[in-house]
Formats: structure tokens, C-alpha cells, sequence
């Protein structure tokens, strides 16, 4: 009798760890190849620069929903997601290809409004879309784009050069992307129970922005340099707070204490919060799709990052043995925990 097949079901690994697994076997075998797995992109050297590719999925009921995100919206979000990868490198995107699975009830004109979308994208990033593909989906729209960047090779960062007793810094605030799709989600649930078509969005621009028509932090990664800044490590805020600390610890090999009083939370995204009962905290750490960037930087820089416009810096670099750890007004430490996708 044939013994039983062992079975491993994918939400006792999470995201990250499906990842580790499927790809720890593969090794490169090509000289240009720099990095690979393991950052926000691969790194593939071509003569005196060096070539950054990166690439994302968005299927229609796990990462969007229809119900309320406009098609031109959610094209120009698919560029800029990946966009932001490139920039995390410390890179210049330039080109970008689209691929999409289509589903029957969409029509030509609808896929107007989403090619609408891209081009935006492209046009305010100065990329050029170069090529894709098309095919039927029998299961929603799945949209598949890959970026393409360039930057010289002094200047390429990765998420495993952080330091101890380097400082960490972030752009911009957090959470607001989360309690945007809150809003969107209640509205969806009021529709549904009532079948009024008029949702109830006024006084909620801000968050509604956030997540619906994001936008990569090119100004940023534009102030360090004029800065004279090179971050010893840095990613794009996607998964939230707490998983991004972690990946850069992980690949580092060290560990961090974050504060909680220095995590910037707009007014704006603390009234929603507020309105819907919802922990702000929890809100930055692990809602994702802020898209601000994450990154360290050396001791002797911290006076020129006090210059900087909208970067704050909110902890720092440890050695790897204490672990990574948001550390309350009250001298408490918390265990940051990734969180990272679970759905199947």
C-alpha cells in the first residue's frame, strides 16, 4: 500500500516563509547576477551600471475589489506598487511591462480606463511601458507588471546593509491606507444591506487616497541624495511596519527597538480610528500599503536628516541577539511580529 502523501497546508508558512521555501534551492548561476531573491529586487549587473527588476500580482478579490476601485485608479496603483520597489533600491525606474488576465464581464472600454491608468503612471514617473501580455481569466482581472530601473553601483541599497546603532527613518506617516479601505469596506457592507448607490465618503479625501491612488516616495529617495545621504539598508513599506522592520533585521543579522511615540499617524487617519473603534497602533504597524520608505542610516548623518521634509527617525539598530522590539512610552518592550500574507 502506498503511504500517504505528506500534506503541508501554505498558511502554516505565511507569505514570507512560502517564499523562503519555494526558492532556497535555487542558486545562481549566472556571473550577473548581483542579488536575487531575498529584496525589494533582483540587482543584475549590465556593463557600468547595474539593472534592478521587480514584479508584483494583483488579482481582482484578494488584493482589489471592483466594488469600489475605480479601473483608472487601480492602474495607476499597479505601476506605482512597483515603482516603489525600485526606488527602495536606491534606483531609477525606467520601463515597465503589463500583463493581464481578463475576465468576460469586462469590456474594451473598461480596460481603457485601467491602460488610462498606467499610462498616468508612466507619464508622471517617466517610465515607458515597453511590452506584456493579454490572456482570459475565468476567475476576476489579475494584473501582472514588471519594473525595470537602473542606478550606478554605488549607490544601490539593499535591506541587508543596516548597522548597529544605525538610526532608523521613515517617510511620510502610516496607517492611513488601512483605515481608507475600512471606510471603502463599511460602505460596501451598507450597499449591500440597503442598496443605496450614494456611499458616504465625504470628510475622508485623505485615507481614500492612500489606498486607492498611492504614490512612491521618488521625493524621498531624491532628498537623501541631494543630502549627501546613502541609507545603509531600506525597503518600501507594503506589508506594514512590523514585517519590513523584520525583513531588514532578518537580513542584516541584527535586531531593533523601535519607538511608539516617534511612528507618525496623521490627525486624519486617528479620526477614522476613532470613528470605527480601531487601534491606531495596530493600524501603522501591520496595515501595509503605505508605501513610505523604511531605511537606516549612520550615526554621523543624523544632523542632515533633521533636515529633511517628512522623515522622521524613529529608533534604532541593535545587535541581533536582542531581538526586534516596539518599546512603549512606559520603558515597555513589545515583540514585533510579521504579519505578511495569509489568505489561503
Amino acid at each position: 500500500m502506498a503511504e500517504k502523501r505528506k500534506r503541508t497546508e501554505i498558511s502554516t508558512l505565511g507569505e514570507f516563509g512560502l517564499i523562503e521555501h519555494l526558492t532556497k534551492g535555487f542558486k545562481s548561476l549566472q556571473k550577473s547576477t548581483m542579488k536575487g531573491v531575498g529584496d525589494d529586487a533582483a540587482v543584475i549587473a549590465v556593463g557600468e551600471k547595474l539593472m534592478v527588476v521587480t514584479t508584483d500580482l494583483l488579482l481582482e478579490g484578494i488584493h482589489f475589489d471592483l466594488t469600489y476601485t475605480p479601473l483608472q485608479h487601480l492602474g495607476y496603483k499597479a505601476v506605482v506598487v512597483n515603482l516603489s520597489d525600485v526606488y527602495a533600491m536606491n534606483a531609477t525606474p525606467t520601463q515597465i511591462t503589463v500583463s493581464i488576465g481578463v475576465s468576460a464581464k469586462l469590456a474594451v472600454e473598461d480596460l481603457d480606463e485601467l491602460y488610462a491608468g498606467i499610462q498616468m503612471a508612466c507619464e508622471h514617473y517617466g517610465v515607458d511601458m515597453v511590452g506584456g501580455d493579454t490572456s482570459a481569466s475565468l476567475t476576476g482581472l489579475t494584473i501582472s507588471i514588471t519594473a525595470i530601473g537602473e542606478a550606478p553601483k554605488e549607490s544601490i541599497t539593499y535591506r541587508s546593509g543596516a548597522q548597529v546603532n544605525d538610526l532608523i527613518c521613515l517617510s511620510g506617516d502610516l496607517g492611513a491606507a488601512l483605515m481608507g479601505l475600512q471606510i471603502l469596506e463599511r460602505e460596501k457592507q451598507v450597499f449591500q444591506q440597503t442598496g443605496l448607490e450614494q456611499p458616504q465618503l465625504e470628510g475622508y479625501d485623505y485615507v481614500l487616497k492612500r489606498i486607492l491612488k498611492p504614490e512612491a516616495r521618488v521625493g524621498t529617495i531624491e532628498m537623501l541624495k541631494e543630502a549627501g545621504i546613502k541609507p545603509t539598508s531600506m525597503i518600501d513599506i507594503s506589508d506594514g511596519l512590523s514585517s519590513e522592520l523584520r525583513h531588514i533585521c532578518k537580513e542584516s543579522g541584527v535586531g531593533c527597538r523601535v519607538y511608539l511615540e516617534k511612528i507618525p499617524i496623521a490627525a486624519e487617519t486617528f479620526k477614522v480610528c476613532e470613528e470605527l473603534n480601531f487601534d491606531a497602533v495596530t493600524a501603522a504597524l501591520n496595515g501595509g500599503e503605505d508605501y513610505e520608505m523604511l531605511f537606516t542610516i549612520r550615526q554621523e548623518d543624523v544632523e542632515k536628516i533633521h533636515g529633511l521634509s517628512g522623515v522622521d527617525v524613529i529608533g534604532h539598530i541593535t545587535g541581533a541577539s536582542t531581538g526586534a522590539f516596539l518599546v512603549t512610552p512606559d520603558g515597555r518592550d513589545i515583540e514585533l511580529q510579521a504579519q505578511g500574507w495569509v489568505d489561503c
